[in-house]
């Protein structure tokens, strides 16, 4: 059986929130933080606007030294070491300075591309023969597992300390790898999350393969519309999300605060077969990884009341709810509500799925449904599938049971996480 694994802390820094009180207030009032980007504009993106955190320097000294502050580029590092500083400290657990490393605690933290502004920085210093100004901040700041090895140094940590990185699905899957290794016993405490850097050096791709909106430079708040009949594309967006994730055994004994339970889940890759490809899924390996993530957790299907779906307002959304409706089996007048926060952030990157589990837990452990915004004009191809009234366009007040979660990423990866309410017993 292994241990029961619980989430005791929360940390967010997303375009409509960063602090936890202020992502729940928005995501319960359908607020969004999309804006017009000047320098989209100025750089002639089709895709001008976006979704980013909003942090002023006060705030940031707080999580960082002045001497770290001299030269640090990456927002990616920043966001993330903001939400995992807040969500150890919303599990009530200490920040100490202490000889002896924390062994019994750990962290994954994934990124996709990292310090990408201070690449290009040191490229420029590079190539004008100025090796020798490069200074001592390159490295940490680019090498992929920056983001992890700043939290794991700010909070001790002795246990595993890594960075996953699986494009769109690395906040699900940083969650189910510290999952298991609380649940085999190898860890009592990990903080799981991800990270994605803002600005044009990571959005000028997707930008380029024009899977980014270019219908409402003028209007950022309605540019992303997951689900809906006038859906043209992603917004892209950046920020982070943590969740401290720990034994309960362990979480009762010290009296901790739990927002949830984590049954299980599973990861799963198309392998680029059949009908997935690198930018596209696999259906069979979709449905397969949602059907396996309920057996891992022990759930029928007609046990999830809420899906937070992936559901990124491209042409694939109707193909994620005909997955979801293969996989589960279930009439489409009694199927799961579902929703994507994505309505209100954009798609994140690498951090849409530990901020979106964020919300799930918020959803979860309060007894609410937050509303799906700019899908007025639900897609027919959806409305074909599912009831219109399980995609909620209103917050609704109800205490639910299971959530799941799952996250697609580009290289036909899959990840889908089982959420349950926790209740004593």
């Amino acid at each position: 059986m292994g241990n029961r694994v619980v989430i005791t802390g929360l940390g967010v820094c997303a375009p409509n929130g960063t602090t936890i009180d202020e992502f729940s207030d928005a995501i319960k009032k359908g607020l969004s933080g999309i804006r017009h980007q000047p320098d989209l504009e100025a750089l002639n993106f089709s895709c001008q606007v976006a979704g980013k955190p909003v942090l002023s320097e006060e705030r940031i000294s707080q999580y960082f030294t002045p001497l770290e502050l001299r030269n640090l580029n990456s927002t990616g590092i920043i966001y993330g070491v903001i939400a995992g500083l807040d969500a150890w400290k919303d599990a009530g657990l200490t920040i100490e300075n202490n000889e002896e490393p924390d062994w019994d605690s750990g962290t994954i933290f994934g990124a996709g591309t990292s310090g990408i502004d201070k690449f290009r920085w040191a490229i420029n210093k590079i190539d004008a023969l100025e090796i020798k100004k490069l200074g001592s901040s390159v490295v940490i700041q680019t090498m992929a597992s920056g983001v992890s090895a700043f939290i794991s140094g700010k909070l001790g940590l002795g246990n595993q300390v890594s960075t996953n990185s699986s494009a769109c699905a690395t906040g699900a899957e940083s969650i189910l790898l510290a999952y298991e290794r609380i649940k085999t016993g190898q860890a009592t405490r990990m903080l799981a999350g991800s990270t994605s850097d803002s600005g044009p050096y990571i959005w000028g791709g997707f930008d380029a393969m024009k899977v980014c909106t270019f219908k409402h430079n003028d209007e950022p708040e309605k540019g992303s519309r997951p689900m809906s009949k006038t859906a043209s594309g992603f917004v892209p967006g950046s920020g982070a999300g943590a969740l401290v994730l720990e034994s309960l055994e362990n979480a009762v004994a010290r009296k901790a605060k739990i927002y949830g339970e984590v049954l299980g889940g599973h990861i799963n890759s198309g392998g680029q077969r059949g009908l997935g490809t690198m930018t596209a899924p696999n259906p069979t390996a979709v449905q397969r990884c949602i059907q396996t993530a309920l057996k891992n957790a022990g759930i029928e299907a007609k046990e999830i009341d809420v899906i937070n779906g992936h559901l990124t307002a491209t042409t694939k959304d109707a193909l994620e709810i005909e997955n979801w409706k293969a996989a589960l089996q279930l009439p489409d007048h009694d199927f799961p509500y579902i929703n994507s926060v994505k309505s209100m952030i954009g798609h994140c990157i690498a951090a849409s799925g530990s901020i979106e589990c964020v919300a799930s837990m918020l959803e979860l452990s309060e007894g609410f449904i937050f509303p799906n915004i700019n899908c007025e004009d639900l897609s027919p191809e959806i409305t074909a599938l599912i009831d219109a009234k399980c995609i909620p366009q209103t917050l609704i007040h109800k205490p639910f049971n299971i959530l799941a979660k799952a996250s697609f990423g580009f290289g036909d990866i899959n990840a889908c996480i089982i959420f349950k309410k926790y209740t004593h017993e």
